[in-house]
């Protein structure tokens, strides 16, 4: 019997500034659970904007993972206010990502989309973002203490309420998870065509998925990656989002 293909997952970079010269970074984490988690090879896509060709990227990958990062969207993009000062901004991977999580939704290429990728998921469809949930009367403060050490930042934060006949609630026993939080933004408006899938216990919006998508299309505000194979409901995540990239790997060889 002839094994499944081994599906190409891409994981859209984050330009980063390392000594005199930019780089394209994608976080270890990320690639791990690609690899252990969904069963996929990880390539980095670098964040080169109109320059990279997303049909190639479309015909070639099974999968695009949208990883979190210290950078938040431009406002600019979703008709927001100007972000604080000293506020991390990236507008080469916000020009990758934004056309290419659209493009990927027609295609029906799977996603799967993580903290900072949520939001761009959000902002792709035409929704909005808080950028400090934590100054919205009546909210938690989402953000991890950078004081502690990174087990402790990326330990269970809160719990999140799963929806009711949606695509995580199907993967998991109970209506109620523990996750771990570590963002400031959070999506304000919803995108037209997303679902709700998962809220905070302070009505935060923590997980949507794309409506009538053709394929595995996910958001979550939380980190799975994180120790995922020390997590059952994350490894049940990931383990979704790579079989609907083995079915695409599968379809595409045949």
């Amino acid at each position: 019997m002839t094994a499944p293909p081994v599906p190409l997952i891409g994981l859209p970079a984050c330009t980063r500034e390392i000594g005199i010269h930019p780089f394209h970074v994608v976080g270890d984490k990320y690639m791990r659970a690609v690899a252990e988690a969904a069963g996929g090879l990880p390539l980095a896509v670098p964040a080169l904007g109109p320059a990279l060709d997303r049909g190639a990227v479309l015909e070639r990958f099974d999968g695009l993972l949208f990883t979190g990062s210290p950078s938040n969207v431009e406002p600019a993009l979703y008709d927001g206010p100007p972000s604080a000062d000293g506020t991390l901004h990236d507008p080469e991977r916000d020009a990758t990502t934004l056309p290419l999580i659209r493009a990927a939704i027609a295609a029906g290429v799977p996603i799967f989309c993580i903290c900072r990728g949520v939001q761009e998921l959000n902002v792709a469809l035409g929704g909005s973002l808080h950028q400090e949930v934590h100054r919205l009367p009546g909210r938690l403060d989402h953000r991890s203490d950078g004081s502690q050490v990174r087990d402790v930042q990326y330990g269970p934060a809160h719990e999140v309420t799963l929806a009711a006949g949606g695509l995580l609630a199907s993967l998991w026993p109970g209506r109620e998870v523990a996750v771990n939080s570590l963002h400031a933004q959070g999506i304000d408006r919803l995108a037209p065509g997303l679902v709700v899938e998962a809220t905070a216990p302070d009505g935060q919006i923590e997980a949507v998925r794309v409506d009538d998508a053709p394929a595995f299309a996910l958001g979550v505000q939380w980190h799975p990656e994180w120790k995922v194979a020390d997590d059952p409901f994350s490894l049940a995540i990931f383990g979704a989002f790579g079989e609907a990239a083995r079915d695409r790997a599968a379809s595409r060889a045949g």
